[in-house]
């Protein structure tokens, strides 16, 4: 098998890219959800700008983008562990952490399979929500789900926080770094 500058069979890491479309629409369906929960709050702000808003489609968007991210999450979390099985980090450095590669990388990969047992579990309850506790009340979701989908949040930028260590620190699978490492000018080779 052939591996590019990034140390991977392609020429762009899929498992980034997958981990930021999940951080986004989980974000945005936490946050939906919220502004969901808080619309009798704000309808007068919503009526003074013309916004033609209700609080059930805050929802549905709430539902829709958490559903995706728990599809995403098994793509991205399998993205990774076939990306993480080539990495071939230093073994000399440590990481602001004070953890070394493997550490690191270990920590990383059990964090993404809690993360995505816990949004999976959080779609879950989601969805028993919307379609079995609280389908006849204006208010679709429970403050503890919004509160447990907050720490998952904080759980996230810690986990992302190892993974941009992987990739900045180690230079795992960091294409223009490890062409940098090499001597090499990126800007000529990655056109």
């Amino acid at each position: 098998m052939s591996l590019g500058a990034n140390g991977l069979p392609y020429p762009i890491p899929i498992h980034p890219n997958l981990v930021h479309l999940t951080l986004g629409l989980f974000i945005i369906g936490i946050a939906f959800d919220i502004v969901g929960v808080l619309f009798p709050f704000e309808k007068p702000i919503f009526k003074y700008l013309a916004i033609p808003a209700t609080r059930f489609n805050f929802f549905d968007v709430g539902w829709y983008n958490m559903l995706a991210s728990a599809i995403v999450t098994f793509f991205t979390v399998a993205a990774g562990f076939y990306e993480i099985m080539l990495a071939d980090p230093p073994t000399e450095i440590e990481s602001a952490w004070g953890l070394d590669a493997m550490e690191t990388m270990l920590w990383h990969g059990v964090g993404g399979v809690i993360l995505l047992a816990a949004i999976a579990g959080m779609t879950v309850w989601r969805g028993f929500q919307r379609y079995l506790w609280r389908s006849d009340t204006s208010q679709q979701v429970q403050w503890s789900y919004l509160l447990v989908g907050l720490v998952i949040m904080f759980v996230m930028y810690l986990h992302g926080t190892l993974g941009a260590q992987l990739a900045a620190e180690f230079g795992v699978h960091n294409t223009a770094g490890n062409l940098l490492r090499m001597g090499q000018d990126p800007n000529l080779l990655l056109k």
